[in-house]
């Protein structure tokens, strides 16, 4: 089986990443994965905002920076580089596949929208939508919120997460019919014991190809807990 991680987030863009994104590929190449995607926190959340940048374009080129670091060094490591996006809502969460740049360079109207609106406008848009960690507590976070409506699967193993929020992120996923996704939530390279993500028996090509398997429950979710 084909190994990838589905939710990770690297330095400087994400402002709560701890590692560089070369420390963050290296560490799952030689964990044996196939691939990863980097997903960063967009705008609208915990994303580094660098001095003096305000204007929408540069915020999202500078987002788009360190997915295009790792996929220029992905053949020299030898680990495919896959993009996608955490968009965030008051703590609430969901990870956007099959959103490239060029649409968010050309959909600025999202920032301020309404959360439900934003999604299902990504939806019909062609993104995959799952709502990352939804039963996630923490002091910052008011209260749980689900989408039900607005999102196509559920992230129902966060390996940053406990056996109880997960347990509950499956519980609603199999209430409401949606497909199931697993991921690490990855900050820091290499301080980590758990890492979750998604096996395939053949190797991904790209994005969509990743989407098409999933939608076909084609995607083996796995746990790996390390000593």
């Amino acid at each position: 089986m084909y190994k990838y991680e589905t939710h990770m987030h690297t330095s400087p863009v994400s402002k709560c990443a701890r590692s560089s994104v070369r420390d963050t590929l290296m560490l799952y190449k030689s964990l044996g994965y196939e691939g990863v995607f980097i997903t960063n926190h967009f705008i609208q959340g915990n994303m580094t905002r660098p001095e003096g940048m305000t204007k929408y374009e540069d915020l999202v080129s500078f987002y788009f920076s360190d997915y295009e670091a790792g996929a220029a060094m992905a053949d020299e490591i030898g680990l495919k580089v896959l993009p996608a996006v955490e968009i965030s809502y008051a703590g609430t969460d969901f990870l956007i596949f099959g959103l490239d740049k060029e649409w968010f360079l050309s959909h600025p109207e999202i920032i301020g929208m309404k959360m439900s609106d934003e999604l299902r406008l990504m939806r019909d848009e062609g993104a995959f939508i799952s709502q990352a960690h939804p039963f996630r507590k923490a002091e910052y976070i008011d209260h749980i919120r689900l989408f039900p409506e607005c999102v196509e699967a559920v992230e129902i193993i966060n390996a940053s997460r406990n056996d109880f929020e997960n347990g509950l992120a499956d519980y609603y996923a199999n209430a409401y019919g949606l497909l199931k996704t697993a991921g690490s939530d990855t900050h820091s390279a290499g301080r980590t014991k758990r890492l979750a993500g998604m096996a395939f028996e053949t190797p991904l090509t790209d994005v969509q190809d990743f989407i098409k398997r999933v939608r076909a429950g084609e995607g083996e979710i796995f746990l790996d807990i390390y000593e």
